[in-house]
């Protein structure tokens, strides 16, 4: 199995991933038929087809999704776009029967999320007959009704020993790089009644907020820069983070052991920096790129108005900007699905049904051009 997590292993991702804000978005695939009357294969690839095109022409263009656009991309105030880069992007489920046939297998796994970075055009789309439904679900994080992250979900009736299904779908992504901006000086932190990003205040799995030893060395750094810009003390932690946090690629240990160790790669020195943000209010998050994260921090400007500033925790500094134009999944730390009670740092994938040994792979693959 193939995790979608930046570290790779399956079993750490699915013990530190988890939702709140869900928004299921169901579609039968015949319109005029329900799923039980549908039998017809050929009806039914052409009827996804219709589907997912609009419904993924739609997150680029459409109000459905407009919650996701965000005024940095039209403000000088916030960041501004720099040199774009196109990409293709596959992203799927496949399932072959093994050990006998297999009934009732559901699947999710999680797909790209339009941003005012992050352009998307669904441009094909390979559904197996066997697949019965294809759904989307758009999930955000505990405390927030803001969809930062979206799901792909499956369902398959039945599959006969060694049968093999699968819905792959392949987009065209067109990623720029973000700039800082150009005056730092009248942003600020938000107030604490704006109840917009609360969610981004409090703990998430691996950032722990409340343990003493990070909140020591919060109250520090403010003590040092007292009397300097709310910038120039988020920039403060960001210096620190990356100056005593050496960076050694392992598993995932969260910010707390990070600090104790000395030692952690993107995960925790992202992990450590939005800790230190949230402990002085100011909103923080992770954004989960391909095989890497790093976090964005939440400032408002001098007309109330806020932005997400990204900074590279780990790698080549940047501060208030990303010069990194790798696909973007998710954003946020702090996950529930529902089918698990389960908190996830990561929206999860997963399989489950009756019968046999399924065996799955979650499909996820960036190609420069499209063979």
């Amino acid at each position: 199995m193939v995790s979608l997590a930046p570290k790779r292993s399956t079993v750490d991702y699915n013990e530190r991933n988890g939702v709140s804000a869900v928004l299921l978005l169901r579609f039968r695939v015949v319109p005029a038929l329900t799923v039980d009357e549908f039998t017809t294969d050929c009806t039914m690839k052409t009827s996804l087809l219709l589907l997912a095109a609009c419904l993924f022409s739609c997150s680029v263009c459409s109000p459905v999704w407009s919650q996701f656009d965000e005024p940095d991309a039209a403000s000088t105030k916030g960041t501004s776009l720099g040199e774009p880069l196109v990409q293709y992007l596959k992203v799927g489920i496949s399932v072959t029967a093994q050990g006998g046939p297999c009934r009732g297998l559901e699947g999710t796994t999680p797909t790209p999320v339009a941003w005012p970075e992050q352009e998307m055009e669904l441009i094909d789309e390979d559904i197996s007959p066997a697949v019965r439904r294809l759904n989307q679900r758009e999930i955000g994080p505990v405390g927030s009704n803001e969809a930062t992250s979206r799901q792909m979900l499956i369902e398959i009736p039945q599959l006969t020993a060694g049968e093999e299904a699968h819905a792959i779908l392949t987009f065209k992504l067109t990623r720029y790089a973000q700039l800082p901006p150009a005056d730092t000086s009248i942003l600020v932190r938000p107030s604490s009644r704006d109840r917009s990003v609360r969610g981004y205040l409090t703990p998430s799995p691996k950032i722990e907020t409340k343990d003493r030893g990070i909140m020591k060395i919060a109250r520090q750094i403010v003590e040092e820069n007292q009397g300097k810009s709310d910038w120039e003390l988020v920039e403060a932690f960001y210096d620190w983070v990356r100056d005593n946090i050496q960076y050694v690629n392992g598993p995932l240990k969260g910010a707390r052991q990070a600090l104790r160790d000395g030692t952690g790669d993107c995960e925790e020195l992202t992990s450590l920096f939005i800790a230190l943000c949230r402990i002085e209010g100011i909103p923080a998050r992770s954004v989960w790129v391909e095989g890497h994260c790093y976090p964005e921090f939440y400032l408002v400007d001098d007309e109330e108005q806020g932005h997400w500033f990204p900074c590279q925790a780990a790698g080549d500094r940047a501060f208030g900007s990303m010069p990194d134009r790798r696909p973007i999944y998710q954003k946020g730390d702090h996950f529930r699905v529902p089918e698990s009670k389960e908190r996830y740092r990561y929206v999860p994938e997963n399989l489950v049904g009756k019968g046999g040994s399924p065996q799955v792979k979650f499909i996820r693959e960036v190609l420069p051009n499209l063979p």
